[in-house]
């Protein structure tokens, strides 16, 4: 079968490269960063039960994401170009692989995660200024607004507004804001692992090793249930390549992008399995009966599974949980401008391909891709008032991690298909570590077909949706040519 043409072109007229190593770093680390690692421990918990299991969760989450992210360097070097991931799916197997992700990035996987955090951002300031309330008071059932949605809707436009001024802007947020969440993580490491520990946590999750090991791990099924309990870790690790959509607008690219995707997902890691040891330093695992409230409860039962706030307030107080709540937002904003950043680039990709509105491909007096930017603004907008992101986001994990496991796949075809094209960093540990991670990625999609279908199947579906927007597209556009 004839294979498509690698096309490696220079950085598109237009879009200015600006972003630095730290820049890249900072998008990687802080579009990584959410609202995920402060609450998800504690589903991680209830599906695995043991204090053991909780950190093996994150450091086998963690593992894989350094693994794809290795591999992702050694195509980003090759291609450096706008669209990143798009790119790589687009030359390795044709546009139409290409265009199935950049549509699902579009409708679910890029706008629903803007969404999420940006309500998780809304969510955590209620807690400080309980007038945005939660209750959709204008609106027919779950699809209306309320005083936590606008809130999202007012970050979500705040953020898209920045970036159409342009890509210096859109950096200083990035930055500010990344250092700003990793300080937040070290503070809370910081106060649980090293300052304030809680002697009768540290007593109930290592005071034995059978303990450490095995409390409260379902005793059939449990390597099913430890796939499933990934998929939290997983998640929250998510949205590492998005530095690749921004490609062209890096200044030396071919070095720097294959660094930026090492060291910031090697730092975010670390960062979340010390977070979770902070947990564990301060909450029982499983909760304690007829223990004070907050401890009874536990990682596993946290109120409204806001772990991080439940660790604080074992140390602080009160206080603990405000400060926390604080530093959510932090968060959550950080990483919803590196996405709204990103984002609009894999869009900007598209429409220069002709598989979407031509107005994407423009730029602004500043720059950027203006119209890419607000189409994104406005469907994560509408993402945010339906009250269905959430359930979107749980149905893409399928397709997410397909998407995945093509783009590892496509530095082995391309290695065979292409051997003469540059290789300024080729990928640590090839053939064994991309193989390991195409190897534990399939696995945890079949445990996902079994365990979770309710979620996989439709996820398929809507990837699959792309399929006739597609073939309208090039129909259209063999017509115009």
């Amino acid at each position: 079968m004839e294979q498509p043409a690698l096309r490696i072109e220079s950085p598109r007229e237009g879009l200015k490269p600006g972003l630095g190593l730290f820049d890249s770093i900072t998008l990687v680390a802080g579009s990584m960063i959410g609202s995920g690692i402060f609450i998800v421990s504690a589903d991680i918990v209830r599906h695995t039960g043991s204090p053991a299991a909780l950190l093996a969760v994150w450091i086998v989450s963690g593992l894989m994401t350094i693994a794809g992210a290795l591999a992702y360097g050694e195509l980003a070097a090759m291609m450096p170009e706008a669209g990143g991931q798009y790119v790589y799916l687009r030359e390795a197997y044709g546009g139409l692989w290409a265009f199935l992700f950049g549509w699902t990035l579009l409708l679910v996987i890029q706008t629903g995660t803007i969404a999420a955090v940006a309500v998780a951002f809304a969510r955590f300031l209620g807690v400080l200024w309980p007038v945005l309330g939660s209750q959709v008071w204008l609106g027919v059932g779950d699809f209306g607004l309320s005083g936590e949605r606008i809130g999202a809707i007012l970050v979500i436009a705040c953020l898209t507004f920045a970036n159409l001024r342009g890509l210096n802007l859109g950096r200083i947020v990035q930055n500010s804001f990344t250092s700003a969440k990793v300080l937040s993580l070290l503070l809370i490491i910081a106060a649980g692992c090293l300052f304030f520990r809680n002697p009768a946590a540290v007593r109930i999750n290592f005071g034995s090793m059978q303990a450490f090991l095995t409390r409260g791990i379902p005793s059939e099924g449990f390597l099913a249930m430890f796939g499933s309990a990934m998929v939290g870790g997983l998640f929250s690790a998510d949205a590492w390549a998005s530095v690749t959509f921004a490609a062209s607008e890096i200044r030396n690219p071919r070095r720097d992008l294959p660094l930026a995707l090492a060291f910031g997902t090697a730092l975010v890691i670390l960062l979340y399995v010390l977070t979770n040891l902070a947990y564990l330093f301060e909450l029982p695992a499983a909760g304690v009966a007829g223990a004070s409230d907050v401890f009874s409860r536990g990682i596993a039962h946290a109120a409204s599974d806001r772990v991080a706030s439940a660790a604080m307030e074992m140390v602080w107080g009160a206080a603990g949980a405000s400060l926390t709540a604080i530093l959510v937002m932090i968060s959550a904003f950080g990483c919803a401008n590196g996405l709204i950043l990103t984002g609009a680039r894999v869009i900007y990709a598209m429409a220069e391909d002709g598989v979407f509105f031509s107005a994407a491909s423009r730029l602004n007096t500043a720059s950027v891709p203006a119209f890419a930017l607000g189409i994104q603004g406005a469907w994560a907008a509408v993402l945010a008032i339906s009250g269905t992101y959430s359930d979107l986001l749980d149905y893409v994990i399928f397709a997410q991690l397909f998407f995945y496991v093509l783009t590892v796949g496509a530095v082995f075809l391309l290695r065979r298909t292409r051997p003469e094209i540059a290789r300024p960093y080729r990928a640590w540990g090839y053939p064994l570590v991309p193989a390991a991670y195409i190897v534990a990625a399939v696995v945890l999609m079949i445990d996902l077909l079994v365990m979770k279908p309710r979620f996989t199947w439709p996820g398929v579906l809507i990837v699959l949706s792309g399929v006739p927007i597609y073939l309208l597209a090039t129909r259209k556009r063999s017509i115009q040519g």
